[in-house]
């Protein structure tokens, strides 16, 4: 009974911010527990590569270009998937973008983007979502602990403010679609070893995260990833407007 309620088997589910990352991981994971896949994300080329490697065996997996920003796209992009597929049951928001830079020096611009980006994006993907999603669906956001506390050592109030806004979101709209029997929650992940972060962070930054964590650690993507799955199935069906954090007790202390 309760290895069948974490199976996806048949589900079909989007995930922006697929083409690599916690996206690509969140993507195997439900893969692994049987759902058919399409990675949505910018990087045509990178997402592409990404759906293949899945190869011809289990549930279809494919890629769509997706900018979550436009509102318009978003709602085309499920309409596509629901004519495909037959169905929408899970979607998840990982789409994401950060930004380092103190706020006596970011831009409007930059400001914008990682609002637009991070919470307007999983807003139109969590709301275009619960138009197509019958009942039994699950929206996951990628929050972050960053939407709880605020970081150190870098400054990054355009990130944490998009965050924050993303978990009050998710709250919200788990109000607004229980009647539709629509499930939405947040994972809120701590400092996570991606590609991203081996590449554009200075190690003393990474230094100073493991000294903070009491697992003195990075988090894997498949950490994350494993608690996506669980969200996104009926293991959780209880469960709607939750902010789980994935922080390796970070935010204990």
């Amino acid at each position: 009974m309760y290895r069948e309620r974490l199976e996806l088997t048949d589900k079909v589910a989007v995930v922006t911010g697929g083409a690599r990352g916690i996206g690509l991981a969140a993507a195997t994971a439900l893969h692994e527990m049987g759902a058919t896949v399409v990675l949505a994300d910018v990087l045509d080329e990178l997402g592409a590569k990404s759906a293949a490697s899945f190869g011809v065996d289990g549930p279809a997996v494919e890629y769509v270009h997706l900018d979550v920003r436009d509102h318009q796209a978003v709602g085309a992009v499920f309409d596509t998937v629901v004519a495909r597929f037959g169905a929408l049951d899970v979607v998840v928001t990982s789409a994401g973008v950060a930004s380092h830079t103190p706020a006596l020096e970011v831009t409007p611009d930059e400001w914008q983007r990682v609002l637009d980006v991070n919470l307007n994006g999983s807003f139109w993907c969590a709301r275009e979502a619960g138009r197509r999603m019958g009942a039994g669906g699950s929206i996951v956001a990628i929050g972050s602990m960053s939407g709880e506390i605020a970081n150190a050592p870098q400054a990054q109030a355009a990130y944490n403010a998009s965050k924050g806004g993303v978990h009050l979101m998710v709250r919200s709209l788990a109000v607004e679609f229980a009647q539709a029997g629509v499930r939405i929650n947040a994972v809120a992940p701590g400092y996570v070893a991606t590609d991203l972060t081996a590449d554009g962070v200075p190690a003393d930054w990474i230094a100073d995260w493991r000294r903070r964590t009491p697992m003195d650690r990075l988090a894997r993507p498949e950490e994350v990833a494993s608690v996506v799955a669980f969200l996104a199935s009926e293991a959780a069906s209880y469960m709607t407007g939750s902010v789980v954090l994935v922080d390796g007790g970070y935010t204990t202390w």
